[in-house]
């Protein structure tokens, strides 16, 4: 049926004919559309003939003075025809098609047809609907993302939304060589900026390399002399045997240092030869074989305030291109006890790394990097992150043993504090922090309204999966009229497993945990949804250890939907509008992006459905605010905690099942509802602003309109060289 309708909807607007392309003076099979622009609301239909269109790719590309240039994903099928809607601005100045695998003697036709807005609006929002329609249970977040853009800035923001759902619609088009190509590619005049700029930076960096392979250390030389940040030296371990080839190789460029070492040293005895004679502000930790972007240390002397500066990177396929980027987290130290995800490149400051005792080898022997920055980062006054691929780096290779010495260095460094081990992933550990003595009880606080079907599964689960003793249950009852409901509660009390609460009011899921948390006696809260079941007998030790150090805020589980895959693995803020979980679908065994489906780390908010904090901090900020009485009342509850200086926590160590909303229903079908999270939304919004755009969880180059960690189309990066 939504085939038919999109058929239907063919007319809708005036034909502007059909037009020729010619090529435009510009690499990659670029074609510029001749006579009289169209403008507005536009629909393109694009043929290609004579070609294997299989794996064409285009994107049509529309250059003005108020937007500067704009770029609209084309679905290209196997016929060679594409279809494309955009919006042209008035003061368009150029329109261009690029079409990868075409060459640029094959001339494509494009047909345009003006829209109307309306129409326009229907040819984006069916196809969505179609999608929609084959995952039913997505359909009200769908309707409240379009709800909110309507209470945000009427038709036309809907328009901009459904638009933007159509560039991400595309996963084939937005392929990493388009966004490098699109948005990290630098220009004659990025590149005479920068140098401009650095000639104010002082910082000076010492890049090491221990290896001291010939077919490395080409590239690593071709990669310092590229450099458009001047102050930097490459220091080459060698063994005398070598001196003379390497000498060679290294030319006579005096910031090329060749420094002998024993033979058979060790890497950390290498790397600690480099260490000694290294004179920059900065050492830089690079892999062998690695390929520094040409910025990269201009993008590094930009933080030198900081005393370790970590970047992003990609990876080198077997054709020698960068593939497959890694968007890193600001500084997140539950995830660097989880893996070495600050990688390569990462600058520390030569003082702190020689202050902390370089590098060591034995029973590190393998972790060298990784034992080196855990020491390092636990002495810096100071830690930054840029957000930019600074390195692309070939193929990783770990030694043998090597997640053994991680697991050693993890533990040298938290001392007696708590206990490393192996984590899930190959390359990752797990730290398992110890509980006060004696236990701290934990008081879980579960809000409900009749639905024994669903209360019932819930608490007798926690009952019989609960290794970690004491705890208390507090059932908080919101005007049950249901007979089986009510018998049940009154046989919780007539057992003893649980006080009930009766909290007489309208539903406000903020009030009735306020309620609840003033009468609760434990030192630990847990707030729990009446829809969650616990599987694993080990979930509430594991939460209630994170939530008792002290420089945690709220501490949130890895919940499953029924058929075991991801519901919740953190919150991230910003997407949507306000805020969304990563990883949601995904299996439970999917490592996740970058391993983080599976790995403890820090998170700006974390979902209510099951969260434990102190009783002293979740009163410290005064609980739940009550003008959230559905939606957003836990990432508003986290993002103070935040502000607190406190640090929230996921940890895949605690796993439930959700039945998400299976007691309340959808937020979004009635007026009322629709109208209370139109306010919720809006006050979320203006409560935080641009906090909402700037996860230190997230990356800025990955999208806010979806969930997926796919590219953000542009990315939220400002260029200091701009």
């Amino acid at each position: 049926m939504i085939d038919e309708l999109l058929r239907a909807l063919r007319p809708g607007g005036s034909d502007l004919g059909s037009r020729r392309l010619s090529p435009a003076d510009e690499p990659n099979a670029l074609f510029q559309l001749d006579g009289v622009l169209p403008r507005g609301w536009v629909e393109l239909t694009i043929r290609v003939r004579s070609v294997e269109s299989a794996s064409l790719r285009a994107q049509v590309i529309a250059q003005s003075a108020s937007t500067g240039h704009s770029t609209t994903p084309v679905e290209m099928g196997r016929d060679g025809r594409g279809q494309a809607v955009a919006r042209l601005p008035a003061d368009l100045s150029a329109l261009r098609l690029q079409v990868k695998g075409l060459s640029a003697a094959d001339l494509p036709r494009v047909h345009v047809r003006r829209l109307h807005a309306f129409n326009a609006a229907l040819r984006l929002a069916l196809p969505l609907l179609k999608r929609r329609f084959r995952e039913p249970e997505t359909l009200h977040k769908s309707a409240a993302k379009l709800i909110a853009a309507v209470a945000q800035g009427g038709p036309r923001a809907v328009l901009d939304h459904l638009l933007r759902k159509e560039k991400r619609r595309l996963p084939s088009m937005i392929s990493y060589e388009d966004w490098r190509a699109t948005f990290d590619e630098l220009t004659e005049s990025d590149r005479t900026s920068i140098r401009a700029r650095s000639a104010s930076l002082t910082a000076s960096f010492s890049l090491l390399m221990p290896i001291s392979d010939p077919g490395a250390l080409r590239g690593a030389i071709a990669s310092a002399s590229a450099q458009l940040h001047p102050r930097w030296e490459l220091l080459i371990a060698s063994e005398a045997k070598d001196l003379a080839l390497l000498q060679g190789i290294a030319g006579g460029d005096e910031r090329i240092r060749l420094v002998e070492v024993p033979g058979g040293s060790d890497l950390a005895g290498r790397y600690n030869a480099l260490l000694a004679r290294a004179s920059g502000d900065f050492v830089v930790l690079t892999g062998p074989g690695a390929r520094l972007r040409e910025h990269a240390l201009y993008l590094l002397a930009c933080s030198a305030a900081d005393d370790l500066v970590y970047g992003d990177e990609d990876s080198i396929d077997a054709a020698g291109r960068p593939c497959e980027p890694i968007f890193k987290p600001d500084w997140n130290p539950d995830l660097l006890r989880s893996c070495d995800y600050l990688g390569h490149p990462t600058a520390i400051r030569r003082s702190l790394a020689r202050e902390v005792g370089g590098f060591r080898g034995g029973p590190f022997a393998g972790a060298e990097e990784y034992d080196l920055i855990l020491r390092a980062s636990r002495a810096a006054r100071s830690i930054g992150h840029v957000p930019f691929v600074l390195e692309s780096v070939p193929p990783p290779s770990r030694p043998e043993g090597a997640d053994e010495a991680a697991v050693r260095a993890l533990q040298d460094c938290l001392g007696a504090a708590a206990r490393a081990e192996k984590g899930p992933l190959r390359g990752t550990c797990r730290v398992r922090w110890p509980i006060p003595h004696p236990a701290p009880l934990a008081s879980l606080i579960i809000p409900t309204r009749d639905s024994r079907d669903v209360l019932e599964p819930c608490v007798e689960s926690l009952l019989a999966k609960t290794a970690y003793r004491p705890f208390e249950l507090l059932v908080v009852d919101n005007q049950s009229r249901s007979p089986e409901t009510l018998d049940y509660l009154a046989s919780l009390e007539r057992r003893r497993v649980a006080r009930v609460l009766r909290f007489d009011a309208p539903f406000n899921f903020s009030a009735l945990n306020n309620f609840a948390a003033a009468q609760a006696t434990g030192a630990v809260l847990g707030l729990l949804n009446n829809d969650i079941e616990a599987l694993e007998e080990g979930w509430l030790e594991e939460m209630v250890s994170q939530a008792m150090r002290p420089d945690i805020g709220a501490v949130g589980a890895r919940l499953l939907y029924p058929d075991r895959t991801v519901q919740h693995a953190g919150v991230v803020v910003g997407i949507g509008g306000v805020a969304s979980h990563p990883h949601k679908r995904a299996r439970s065994d999917d490592p996740g992006y970058a391993g983080r489906a599976q790995l403890v780390q820090d998170v700006s908010a974390v979902t209510a459905a099951c969260l434990l904090v102190r009783s002293e901090t979740f009163h410290r900020v005064g609980g739940f605010d009550e003008a959230f009485p559905v939606a957003f009342n836990d990432v508003d509850f986290c993002l103070r905690v935040r502000q607190l200086g406190l640090r929230n926590l996921w940890t895949p160590f605690a796993t439930l099942i959700h039945h998400e909303s299976k007691s309340r229903g959808s937020d979004e079908v009635s007026r009322g509802k629709r109208a209370r999270f139109r306010s919720e939304y809006q006050l979320m919004r203006s409560r935080w602003g641009e906090a909402l755009l700037n996860d230190p969880a997230y990356s800025p180059n990955l999208t806010l309109e979806a969930d997926d960690f796919s590219f953000a189309w542009p990315p939220r990066v400002r260029k200091p060289w701009l």
